[in-house]
């Protein structure tokens, strides 16, 4: 395969990992209508986010208030990948996270994008630019809300550390 192909291939398998995880893909299954729901502010976004991480199925990512660093790591199919960047709030309640993601078979950009919008206390999310808008934090919240998977704290750096270890320096 040559080394296009791969970083195309390792592009679209970071994709998948980063917000198409099965809780994702199961809270689509929820699809609600946001109609008359209200975009969060930026604030509301930041405090929602940072110095947590997303918990996926088969990997986290890191939401540091330090620089805005995004870090994150996955085992999409069992392949194990790391990735490392930014995240921002690029208007009313969407957030994004860039990163160069670093596996095996070379490095890859991936950019992805939620918005985010409330009815009351409820937050409903959706990916961008296709995705559903679905439930993310109920009122009050439950214990299977994506909110849940947001947990205080660096869940991703030591996972992060041994990938990168265990898949040397990739280029």
């Amino acid at each position: 395969m040559t080394s296009t192909l791969r970083t195309m291939s390792l592009a679209v398998a970071i994709a998948a990992a980063i917000g198409a995880t099965a809780s994702v893909a199961e809270a689509a299954t929820r699809r609600v209508n946001a109609k008359n729901a209200t975009p969060l502010t930026h604030e509301e976004l930041y405090k929602l986010y940072g110095q947590k991480s997303w918990i996926w199925n088969g990997g986290a990512g890191y939401f540091s208030v330090r620089q805005r660093r995004f870090t994150a790591w996955s085992r999409e199919n069992g392949n194990p990948s790391y990735g490392v960047g930014r995240w921002f709030i690029t208007g009313p309640g969407k957030l994004c996270f860039t990163a160069d993601w670093h596996a095996k078979d070379g490095t890859a950009p991936a950019t992805t994008c939620f918005s985010h919008s409330k009815r009351g206390s409820v937050i409903f999310q959706k990916r961008e630019p296709d995705g559903e808008w679905y439930v993310f934090r109920n009122a009050p919240a439950k214990a299977d809300d994506e909110f849940s998977k947001l947990r205080r704290g660096n869940y991703v750096g030591a996972r992060l550390n041994k990938i990168e270890a265990g898949l040397g320096k990739v280029e």
